[in-house]
């Protein structure tokens, strides 16, 4: 019985090592601070995106495809990011983001959807975003931990990764890109 209890916490052990120092949530910005290229916000968000993605569910498997159209508008370091949402269940969805960058790269952003405020930071060829999203009552209303992170392209495209928990677990993962609609 002993041998059992010791092996059990040990392999508890091994799994807390790999998720805080070796997946995705260990990831931080300064990571990719010496990275080529340069993700600022105010610029690659700005004005007409268009973002196409897939989420994925517990399991692994996609649980649904979506199509956005995005719309930031700058001022200075205060800007605004519309987000209008196309599920293939025929479902819509807006979101509409107020967002701040300060000079050391941090970002703050609200939404209506998010509780408190988002907290993140630009480094490098990277960007992200931690925040608490309510998610709409048909879908439950649940609060989940969202851990956001994009990352540049040399094309200038936006790879987004996000992961959505609750209570610690990964209930979805978001994968998704964005770009310009110019380019299109």
């Amino acid at each position: 019985m002993l041998d059992f209890i010791l092996g059990a916490l040990v392999m508890l052990g091994l799994v807390w090592v790999r998720f805080r120092f070796f997946a995705f949530p260990a990831q931080r910005s300064e990571d990719y601070a010496g990275e080529l290229g340069s993700f600022d916000i105010r610029e690659k968000f700005n004005g007409a995106l268009l973002c196409q993605g897939v989420i994925y569910g517990p399991t692994g498997r996609v649980m649904s495809r979506f199509v956005a159209d995005f719309d930031a508008q700058w001022d200075g370091n205060r800007g605004v990011m519309k987000e209008d949402f196309r599920y293939e269940s025929g479902s819509l969805e807006h979101r509409e983001w107020t967002l701040s960058v300060e000079e050391t790269g941090r970002i703050t952003a609200t939404a209506p959807d998010v509780i408190g405020t988002a907290q993140g930071r630009q480094a490098g060829p990277s960007v992200n975003l931690n925040y608490r999203l309510r998610l709409p009552e048909d879908a439950g209303g649940h609060v989940l931990d969202v851990r956001d992170w994009m990352y540049l392209t040399p094309d200038g495209t936006i790879v987004n990764r996000s992961q959505f928990r609750k209570y610690g677990l990964l209930v979805a993962e978001l994968v998704a890109t964005m770009r310009p609609k110019e380019q299109l």
